[in-house]
């Protein structure tokens, strides 16, 4: 029981640090913030698919991650929710996808782990950007997070997943 505790939080922990990491080098790129965000972090996403420890790792990273690159106050709070939100939904999916096994329901929910935080990231940072930034219009802040969210999770996030997925069990834990 110990060492799953130890795990969980090491897996949490790592996930952070690469979060930020991540989330630095696209920043340093500048296209980690504003209105097109394409942040590689954000390919890691896809992590509670694997294991819950993500779920933690994803939250704390995106908010060290606002904090050291200058977000504002409400883009520190919402963004990390944000991204609680689609961590959650990518896990519920990798839940449900252990569940069927290897069949074609368990292939769906992969295919469908990056849409949860895509959607989270379309509904929350479009009024964040408005409200915190002055980033108008809304409407206009929709098409372009979800189109930066579609790139980082959609397509990086499922070459990650579809690569880390043959050493799912040395890496997560997982039996």
């Amino acid at each position: 029981m110990k060492n799953k505790k130890v795990l969980y939080l090491t897996q949490a922990a790592m996930i952070a640090a690469l979060y930020v990491v991540l989330t630095m080098i696209a920043n340093a790129l500048g296209i980690a913030s504003g209105n097109i965000q394409v942040r590689f972090s954000e390919a890691l996403t896809v992590l509670p698919f694997f294991s819950p420890a993500a779920i933690p790792g994803l939250y704390i990273g995106c908010l060290i991650a606002n904090v050291v690159t200058g977000a504002a106050l409400p883009d520190i709070i919402f963004g990390p929710l944000a991204t609680l939100i689609g961590a959650i939904g990518t896990w519920a999916l990798g839940k449900a996808a252990r569940r069927c096994g290897e069949g074609k329901k368990a292939a769906v929910c992969k295919w469908l782990s990056p849409l949860p935080p895509i959607l989270a990231n379309a509904v929350v940072v479009p009024p964040v950007l408005k409200y915190a930034y002055g980033i108008v219009p809304v409407w206009f802040s929709v098409i372009t997070v979800t189109a930066g969210e579609i790139i980082s999770c959609g397509i990086f996030g499922l070459i990650l997943l579809f690569a880390l997925q043959k050493y799912k069990n040395q890496l997560f834990g997982l039996e």
